[in-house]
């Protein structure tokens, strides 16, 4: 009986000593790393939706109403400054500037008569002054005719590239019926909409650090080649959405862009003194940012923060930290909120180095 008392002695001693190994293990196995922000001037480039659109791009409409006799172009096609595009049947205005001089041969030689007769004393200089202003109205009709008949010829304005036929060849087309569409593709101008913070840095340090530059990501992830420059910001914000407008032109010496294209402009804009955290330091709910704040007693708060820019691997912070603030680093989803941890703190800088970025 007593060896017996003794072996359960025995045992329960090493289970003892058994559990006591294992909570040691637990409790290793809960120091989390914890870290805080890092405050540093940094540049962040932001994105912006935009629209693309020609230097030039106008609409061709017919100047005369007719028949459409002749179109000497095609569809997508490389027009230069000058080249004859459609031709509206002529027929009536070659008659009506047949008709304008005639009657102005005819005028003229009865001007050279009353001069005859004027310069012999026959009839009188009012006479003549009558004959003068009847050449001269027969000339003016003559240059109207020209102008009517020059309208039957559409030709292109400046070098460009055309759209497609908003009519067919014979059809009746009335004055200021729409032809087609002409673009000159040269440069670009690309519109987006800046936030009214954003403005705000972007004129404060554009100046001091040359951030006029921008790149072009186009709508297959591709980056433009050539880089565009910031020339226009138009004067008033939009009350509606807090943004005001910024064109930038682009040079397009391949024609690679096209009117009507979309893409996202890559602005680098200065950032003084940001407050930046990884971004696996935080984790989301409802579309809001919260991290795990740790209490002076070591206990897990969540936070709910803003974002005011967002890099690879990184977040900078908006609001809702401080820089003595330590956060949870990793381990988000093995806490619990109000959690007593243990914990081993980790340095901002040699975090963020740790992640392989450049935030400088």
């Amino acid at each position: 009986m007593k060896r017996i008392l003794v072996l359960l002695s025995v045992c329960a001693l090493f289970g003892t000593i058994s559990c006591s190994h294992k909570e040691e293990e637990k409790e290793e196995e809960k120091e989390y790393s914890v870290t805080s922000p890092l405050l540093r001037d940094t540049t962040i480039t932001n994105n912006y939706v935009c629209q693309i659109r020609s230097i030039q791009h106008i609409e061709l409409r017919a100047l005369e109403k007719g028949y459409l006799q002749k179109i000497f172009v095609d569809e997508g096609q490389y027009v230069k400054k000058g080249q004859l595009m459609f031709q509206i049947l002529p027929v009536q205005y070659q008659a009506e500037l047949q008709k304008a001089e005639a009657e102005a041969n005819f005028a003229n030689v009865e001007f050279r008569n009353t001069k005859q007769l004027a310069d012999s004393n026959i009839v009188s200089k009012n006479e003549l002054a009558l004959s003068k202003a009847k050449l001269d109205k027969a000339k003016a009709e003559v240059s109207l005719a020209q102008v009517h008949l020059g309208f039957t010829e559409v030709r292109a304005p400046f070098d460009g590239i055309m759209d497609h036929f908003q009519v067919r060849l014979g059809s009746l087309v009335d004055e200021g019926d729409l032809l087609t569409t002409l673009s000159d593709n040269s440069k670009m101008w690309v519109y987006f909409n800046v936030p009214e913070a954003e403005y705000l840095n972007y004129k404060t340090h554009a100046q001091q650090e040359n951030l006029n530059s921008v790149n072009l990501l186009m709508a297959n992830q591709q980056l433009f080649k050539y880089p565009g420059v910031v020339q226009t910001v138009e004067a008033d914000f939009n009350n509606e959405t807090g943004n005001i407008a910024f064109r930038a032109t682009f040079p397009n010496p391949n024609s690679l862009l096209r009117h009507g294209e979309t893409g996202n402009i890559q602005m680098t804009l200065p950032m003084k003194n940001a407050m930046i955290i990884p971004q696996k330091a935080t984790f989301e709910v409802l579309e809001k940012k919260y991290v795990y704040v740790i209490t002076k007693d070591n206990k897990i708060q969540s936070r709910e923060i803003t974002i005011a820019a967002e890099m690879p691997h990184i977040f900078v912070v908006g609001s809702g930290l401080k820089k003595d603030d330590k956060i949870l680093l990793e381990g988000l989803r093995q806490v619990k909120e109000n959690e007593k941890i243990a914990y081993k703190y980790q340095q901002p800088a040699s975090v963020i180095a740790n992640l392989g970025l450049y935030a400088e």
